[in-house]
């Protein structure tokens, strides 16, 4: 298929700076594909609360427990026999050790090996939050490989003393991150530290939603996929077969595993809390549609003809033209039933992208259950 396929025209008014307050007062557009006809699906505008309308006793509802670090630094460049400091922009986006990162730095072409960061500087004398990063390696597309002074947890420490959260381009580059965004920019089961971008489908969900859905007898379960800053970046490929995903670290533990299986066994559905949750899962899954205990990295990239095997229903934000998170969920619902899902929002003024609003969607073969 081609890029140009998945593309659509989105006002940029839509493009939501802040979330819904509360939370789960996010609208939802409950997306139901007819087979017969999927450019006109059977589509509901909802708020996100009424989720357990669409739930069932017996479902599971799976999580990522990823958290968000403080992704982003400010430094200054310092290099022996160099005048003058120069600005660096940093965004961590994998880990390779206790001390090593991937970064994606703006501007990469002032680095070289060797160089040294300066992080949390008070003009231009150090603070206290002082954090230093040397230059060990350089990549394609403004990636550096970063060794920073402190290890692990002490590494964990400073980051969240000299880091900011690191919002979305399309957020970022129209306001700072704040105080807000600490919140914000995080779910409430987050638990294990090392995304540098939210599961944002995740971001809807408050705990009194959680209890009203656990009291119906939906279970909930917990996977891991440590979100990367290349779920940003642009397909440049018209023919999207050539696309490369960047590899995420996640894990399904084998409780999660041995919960998700016995629920389908009894009938239940496995019900995806964004598409972090899918990629890990049908990552684990085996053909037969067994989820195996699973821990390592994944590229998977999900396009049209996909055959789905461990995700029953998905909840997710609406996303970037030409993405592969809308490849994503075009696989799952269809191509044609997203665009015309996609039109409905747009002319109803949905909220988009990672602070905006929901969907509930529903495959083809499961349309009318």
């Amino acid at each position: 298929m081609k890029l140009s396929d998945f593309d659509f025209d989105l006002p940029e008014e839509l493009i939501a700076l802040r979330p819904a307050r509360p939370r789960d007062a996010a609208r939802m557009l409950v997306v139901r594909p007819r087979k017969e006809a999927p450019a006109a699906p059977e589509l509901e505008d909802r708020v996100f609360r009424d989720l357990p309308a669409y739930l069932r006793p017996g479902d599971v509802l799976v999580f990522n427990d990823t958290k968000v670090i403080p992704a982003r630094l400010t430094g200054r460049r310092v290099r022996d026999g160099a005048g003058g400091m120069p600005k660096v922009t940093l965004n961590l986006h994998k880990r390779e050790g206790e001390a090593t990162w991937r970064a994606f730095a703006r501007p990469a072409k002032k680095l070289a090996p060797g160089d040294r960061i300066m992080f949390g500087m008070s003009g231009m004398g150090c603070s206290v939050d002082e954090l230093w990063g040397e230059v060990i390696g350089k990549g394609e597309g403004g990636e550096i490989v970063l060794r920073l002074s402190a290890p692990g947890q002490a590494l964990d420490a400073a980051l969240e003393r000299v880091g900011e959260m690191p919002l979305p381009p399309y957020i970022a580059s129209r306001r700072r991150p704040d105080m807000a965004d600490a919140l914000d920019y995080q779910t409430v089961f987050a638990e294990r530290a090392g995304a540098v971008a939210a599961p944002t489908a995740g971001l809807h969900f408050t705990r009194e939603l959680l209890a009203r859905i656990e009291e119906m007898g939906v279970r909930l379960a917990r996977v891991t996929l440590h979100v990367g800053a290349g779920t940003f970046l642009p397909v440049k490929s018209e023919d999207i077969a050539q696309h490369r995903m960047h590899a995420e670290y996640g894990e399904v533990s084998e409780k999660t595993a041995k919960l998700l299986n016995a629920a389908r066994a009894a009938g239940g559905r496995i019900v995806c809390v964004g598409t972090t949750s899918v990629r890990i899962l049908e990552t684990a899954a085996d053909e037969e549609g067994g989820v195996r205990p699973f821990a390592g990295e994944t590229d998977i990239f999900i396009t049209p003809g996909y055959r789905f095997r461990a995700c029953d229903v998905m909840i997710t934000n609406f996303h970037l033209p030409k993405s592969t998170l809308f490849m994503l969920v075009s696989a799952f619902s269809g191509l044609e039933t997203m665009k015309a899902a996609y039109a409905h929002a747009i002319a109803d003024k949905y909220r988009f992208f990672s602070y905006g609003d929901a969907c509930l969607l529903f495959p083809p073969e499961t349309s009318q259950q």
